[in-house]
């Protein structure tokens, strides 16, 4: 396991129910960070994370539904004037629909996916960027998609979703370097996660990309070795 320092930084993880989510939040939780955790459900974001509802070093902000822009401006207010400052935004948010082609996909669906993922990293990097630029620094990194790097059959509304979230990570960066501020992105393939298994109960699990791996490229890149790192997407694909 590779082994990072955050001490004295503040990381806000979003989507910390998530099955990547909550793993990512424990690996910086570990490298010594202070944390402020947001998801949609109050409620399992308290179960989850008990050790830390209580502790003034960290934030759980459940609730929250950052695809709304008052919503992404309260957690990027209420984490600033809790620890005065944002060092890292890491995005998981997100989600995959699939399995029909475009002209059964429904507008419901297409809206779904695009708000999930791209809207959704738009408006808590727009959020949280003041406060990196009051502060001179910071890091940023959303998850996207190997499935953004190019369409397939029955999954465009998720492959024109993860495509939108790469191509903001690319404008974000070529507008907040200049104030170092590093934005980049990972592209994970098929996660392995109960949920997936579920889903595909005959595929090769091995195949897949672990959480934790996908953890460790995101903490390298909110690490000062990836200082020199602005826009990039990092395919973290594991063996698929």
């Amino acid at each position: 396991m590779v082994r990072f320092d955050f001490s004295g930084k503040v990381v806000l993880i979003t989507g910390a129910t998530g099955a990547l989510g909550r793993v990512v939040a424990r690996q910086f939780y570990e490298a010594g960070a202070t944390l402020a955790l947001t998801s949609t459900n109050e409620q399992k974001i308290h179960q989850l994370f008990a050790d830390l509802a209580l502790n003034p070093d960290h934030l759980l902000l459940g609730g929250m539904d950052l695809s709304e822009p008052q919503q992404a401006e309260a957690v990027a207010q209420q984490t600033a004037q809790r620890f005065g400052h944002i060092d890292i935004l890491v995005n998981t948010v997100g989600g995959y629909r699939g399995g029909t082609p475009v002209h059964r996909t429904s507008i419901e669906a297409w809206d779904s996916m695009l708000t999930l993922n791209a809207r959704i990293a738009f408006c808590i990097s727009r959020a949280v960027i003041p406060v990196m630029l009051q502060a001179g620094e910071g890091k940023i990194v959303h998850v996207a998609g190997c499935a953004g790097l190019s369409g397939a059959a029955g999954i465009a509304a998720y492959s024109a979703a993860k495509s939108a979230v790469i191509r903001l990570t690319e404008s974000l960066a070529a507008e907040l370097k200049e104030h170092s501020i590093n934005v980049n992105c990972v592209l994970p393939s098929t996660i392995d996660t109960p949920a997936n298994r579920a889903a595909m109960p005959d595929a090769d699990f091995s195949r897949w990309v672990a959480p934790e791996a996908i953890g460790e490229v995101i903490m390298f890149l909110c690490s000062p070795a990836a200082r020199a790192l602005h826009g990039v997407a990092i395919p973290v694909c594991g063996l698929g």
